[in-house]
């Protein structure tokens, strides 16, 4: 016997779980051979109104309630004061055969949870039983094989790993070699890693700042310290360390240390953002390095677990690892699976549990599976065995180690009687339980207890029934549900079967997987739920339920059918607009949802508003609407609504925006101007009223009196309200019209009420002179002359120009002639276009002259012969005679400027002078003037001016001379006198 491991009550318990019904999960446990160990799980009953179930097993499916005997006790108490359930299995003289993984499940009403923990034994056990090896659990015979139960465990240790430089593997290691080396080593970022090995530079030249420099790289585990070292030429000198091109600041996990000629650089707690290309400055030098952060390996600190199912049965493997989301690989038999196999198997990861999962098992999937990580390996055997049908044969055989070893077999822990239809035989090593004709009351865990020995092992007999979906629309048409668009649809289909058929969910050949999707399934034991969440028109159609197992299958047709508010219509068109009113027209939406039309909604509102108002209370049955009292010359937008049993559609697009607008009134004062053979030209005053839609044009119409079809006079419209009617026959008699247009349409027509006759008529020429050229018309040289004559007179008359009773030069005078007017041009006036000009009109024998007098002016030339008459005290007389040339007006003046002779400025004396000799007084004694003369007409000051030759000189007189002597010497005596000597 064995010292046993102290029970695992005794070791410290976990903390109190944070989620789920444990309080106190039960701990891995280890004992010797032959020792007692207890696990104990503690559940919280605040929140429970009854106490709960707790379960345990042995594996995935060993109900452990049934063994409860010599080597193996369960207990339960509950704590009022803490109000927690204390739930405990004992298990008694452990041997070999009872390590393995445990689960205890509790259960409360609709509240569940679970847990697994290990059970290891230590020590030789003497073996009572040589169990047959399979890997089929049933044989040709139908024998179910108690070897299938032999435990293989994987062991979940990882080797230890020596310390490998990643780079340099990478730096030698072929390109397809890559992606395994990523694996093995924990490389998250591989193509990263590849760009910054190529980036890394040779040997440099040798430094002039740098004794040592970086090394092209490093490395360091995720979470330790790493120090970058240089050594610098000048110890004073200051470094600067750069992180991807970023200056590093100094901080808790930044260290810079300088000792000597070393500068260091520490990094505390290196993280992945920590892998990075760093830099050390000196001055203009630089040296580079690489961080590469190496991720600790991924452990796995669960390993898997066998299993044991029936075919059909979905098989869960299960694995924890040390890091959330690690990168695991699954293979089956040494063969990776893949993410292409998915619709067999299902991987899944949460948090740190990894899972390979198998929904529906078959005998090709019995095998061990693998789960590797870059720090692990971890093995399980799956052992798929077939189930029995009704009339089928039973047989359960035990191979012992001794021929002369008798035992017992137990039903759920019950002695197996023997009858008809069950034998118990025990020939040489071999006990055997043959079971014929099998019922679903033969349905029950089997063990067999060799005498003598605290050993026992176990089977299950399942029956199988055939699947089975419980419908009421079975045998009838496919049935039909209706639901409403963005409601959930919820269908629970009770289903039957054994074991626990499969149930697949399809539409169109397209599969429906269990809680994934808007549309998806939920799968119990007893039924199934279809469910569709936010239900949308496409998922209208018919969906098939098919429910299988090892037995037969069954299938049902579901049809569904979504019914939502109708589609939006399109846009209304807008059509006959008035000044408040227009017409409305739409077109019944392209889906009703499903539901009949009952009516339409109409909503308006101004362009550069955002408020809608509604037009119509009941329901609009038909597609046209007139919409009324609308404010004229703003722009308005109209939309639509289709209504129907479910709601309101969504709105439709905005029409075109419009505007009411009334047409204008007529034209007024229609008449017509001139009559010839040929042509008509007519006049009128724009309407009264143009509203606002503006004004377009006019249109002009005609039509031949005796005749009501009116034809347009003019190509299109005009803007004018003048219109020269052509190519008219003459002698004809015809009615004339003219409307108003604009975006509303034409006015009423303003018509001349008599007919015309297209007919010319004689008029006596005569001439309109303005009344400014009744006068003389003065103008200057190079200005530009434009003069306009009307006339009248039909036939167009002759028209003739005459200058002092010659012709007119066309070639120095530009002269234009119209039907109604003439024009006389020149363009820069000279002096000799002076003159009397006479225009003639001539119509046959009669004629209209009149007489046009222009005068061209110019500056007048300088006075002539400028001469100093007389000079006495302060005064000079000038004298001189009129301009040769007074620039072809008279002259109005003169203007009288002098200037010192020491300073040569001049100043006016006179100006608008009228005579032609004046005194110019106030002169200075003993100064020299000159004197010069303008003459001016209506143009202006002439050019030049006459100057006299000489100046004038005003003499002093004694008395002034006398004062100026007088005044020499008293300033030379003043000078002569000693200067005054202060007083001290």
């Amino acid at each position: 016997m064995f010292d046993a491991v102290p029970p695992a009550e005794t070791q410290p318990e976990e903390p109190v779980d944070p989620i789920g019904l444990f309080v106190t999960r039960p701990q891995d446990g280890e004992v010797t051979a032959g020792g007692n160990i207890t696990f104990t799980a503690k559940v919280a009953g605040e929140s429970l109104l009854k106490k709960p179930s707790m379960k345990w097993f042995k594996g995935k499916w060993m109900d452990l309630a049934s063994k409860v005997g010599k080597h193996l006790q369960l207990h339960d108490s509950y704590d009022r004061n803490n109000k927690v359930y204390t739930f405990e299995m004992e298990i008694i003289e452990a041997n070999m055969t009872f390590a393995g993984g445990y689960r205890c499940e509790v259960s409360s009403k609709d509240k569940f949870d679970s847990s697994n923990f290990n059970l290891i034994v230590n020590g030789k056990m003497n073996s009572f039983f040589l169990l047959l090896h399979s890997t089929e659990g049933l044989d040709e015979s139908g024998e179910l094989n108690f070897s299938a139960l032999l435990k293989k465990r994987g062991d979940g240790k990882s080797d230890s790993q020596p310390d490998v430089d990643v780079w340099e593997i990478l730096r030698k290691a072929p390109p397809s070699e890559y992606e395994k080396i990523a694996f093995q080593y924990g490389i998250t970022d591989l193509r990263g890693m590849l760009k910054r090995l190529k980036r890394i530079k040779k040997e440099e030249k040798k430094s002039t700042a740098f004794l040592k420099k970086l090394d092209p790289a490093y490395q360091v585990d995720k979470g330790q310290k790493i120090k970058l070292m240089v050594e610098v030429a000048n110890p004073d000198a200051d470094v600067k360390w750069l992180k991807n091109g970023q200056e590093i600041q100094v901080s808790g996990r930044y260290i810079f240390e300088a000792i000597g000629n070393k500068r260091i650089l520490t990094i505390n707690h290196c993280s992945l953002a920590d892998d990075a290309a760093y830099e050390c400055v000196v001055a203009e030098e630089k040296s580079f390095t690489e961080l590469f952060v190496k991720e600790p390996p991924i452990l796995i600190t669960h390993p898997l677990e066998d299993q044991m199912v029936m075919v059909g049965e979905r098989v869960e493997f299960e694995c924890e690892v040390s890091e959330e989301g690690a990168t695991v690989k699954w293979e089956k038999d040494g063969v990776e699976l893949t993410r292409e196999e998915t619709f067999k198997y299902r991987f899944k990861k949460d948090g740190k549990k990894q899972y390979l999962i198998i929904n529906e098992s078959t005998k090709e999937d019995s095998g061990h599976y693998t789960v590797k990580t870059n720090g692990g390996v971890s093995v399980a055997e799956l052992i798929v065995q077939g189930k029995l049908k009704a009339r089928d044969q039973a047989v359960f055989k035990c191979e012992v180690s001794d021929e002369n070893v008798k035992g017992i077999w137990l039903k759920n822990g019950k002695e197996v009687v023997p009858d008809e239809r069950i034998k118990i035989s025990h020939i040489g090593r071999i006990h055997k339980l043959t079971i014929e004709d099998v019922t679903p009351g033969d349905e029950a865990d089997y063990s067999f207890i060799p005498q003598g020995f605290a050993y026992n092992l176990s089977a299950k007999l399942q029956f199988l029934e055939p699947p089975k979906i419980h419908l009421d629309c079975l045998g009838q048409s496919p049935d039909t549900i209706v639901v409403v668009a963005e409601n959930k649809l919820r269908l629970d289909v009770p289903i039957s079967g054994d074991p626990t058929p499969t149930v697949i969910w399809q539409k169109v050949n397209k599969l429906l997987f269990e809680s994934e999707g808007r549309v998806r399934v939920e799968k119990h034991e007893d039924h199934c739920v279809f469910i569709i969440e936010g239900a949308e028109k496409e998922d209208e159609g018919v969906y098939r339920v098919t429910v299988k197992n090892p037995v037969g299958e069954d299938k049902a047709d579901i049809t569904v059918k979504v019914i939502d508010v109708p589609d939006p219509p399109e846009a209304p068109k807008i059509s006959n607009i008035g000044e408040d009113y227009c017409t409305v027209q739409w077109q019944p939406p392209t889906y009703d949802g499903g539901q009949p039309v009952l009516g339409y909604i109409l909503e308006r509102k101004k362009k550069k508003s955002y408020r809608w108002m509604r037009l119509n209370f009941d329901l609009l049955k038909e597609l046209t609407y007139e919409a009324k009292r609308m404010i004229e010359g703003v722009v308005y937008e109209m939309r639509i609504y289709a209504v129907n049993s479910i709601g309101m559609s969504r709105p439709s697009p905005a029409s075109q925006p419009f505007m009411p607008i009334a047409p204008p009134s007529e034209p007024t004062h229609f008449t017509v101007e001139d009559v010839s053979d040929t042509t008509v030209a007519l006049k009128w005053r724009p309407p009264e009223r143009i509203g606002a839609g503006g004004l377009d044009g006019y249109i002009v119409e005609y039509c031949k009196d005796g005749s009501s079809e009116w034809t347009p006079a003019l190509p299109g419209l005009t803007e004018r309200t003048t219109a020269l009617i052509k190519d008219l026959v003459t002698g004809d008699k015809l009615y004339f019209r003219v409307k108003a247009i604009n975006l509303a349409g034409e006015s009423g027509a303003a018509i001349i009420k008599e007919p015309i006759t297209v007919q010319e008529i004689m008029q006596r020429p005569k001439i309109w002179l303005p009344r400014h050229l009744r006068q003389t018309l003065v103008k200057k040289v190079g200005e530009t002359i434009n003069i306009m004559i009307p006339f009248q007179g039909k036939p167009r008359p002759k028209i003739s120009w005459m200058k002092d009773g010659q012709t007119l030069d066309s070639k120095d005078v530009g002269i234009r002639n119209s039907n109604t007017d003439t024009i006389l041009f020149i363009r820069k006036a000279e002096l000799h276009h002076s003159g009397a000009y006479e225009v003639t009109l001539q119509i046959e024998n009669m004629t209209d002259t009149v007489a046009i007098t222009i005068q061209i002016i110019d500056k007048p030339g300088p006075p002539q012969n400028i001469k100093l008459a007389d000079v006495w005290g302060f005064n000079v007389a000038l004298e001189w005679t009129p301009p040769q040339d007074d620039g072809n007006a008279q002259i109005l003046g003169y203007t009288v400027q002098k200037a010192d002779k020491k300073t040569m400025e001049w100043y006016t004396v006179y100006d608008h002078y009228r005579r032609t000799n004046c005194v110019v007084s106030d002169l200075i004694m003993g100064n020299e003037y000159f004197f010069r003369v303008f003459s001016e007409n209506l143009c202006g000051l002439s050019e030049t001016a006459a100057t006299t030759k000489n100046p004038a000189y005003i003499q002093k007189t004694e008395q002034h001379r006398r004062n100026e002597s007088k005044g020499r010497q008293t300033k030379s005596i003043s000078q002569q006198l000693p200067q005054a000597t202060p007083m001290m």
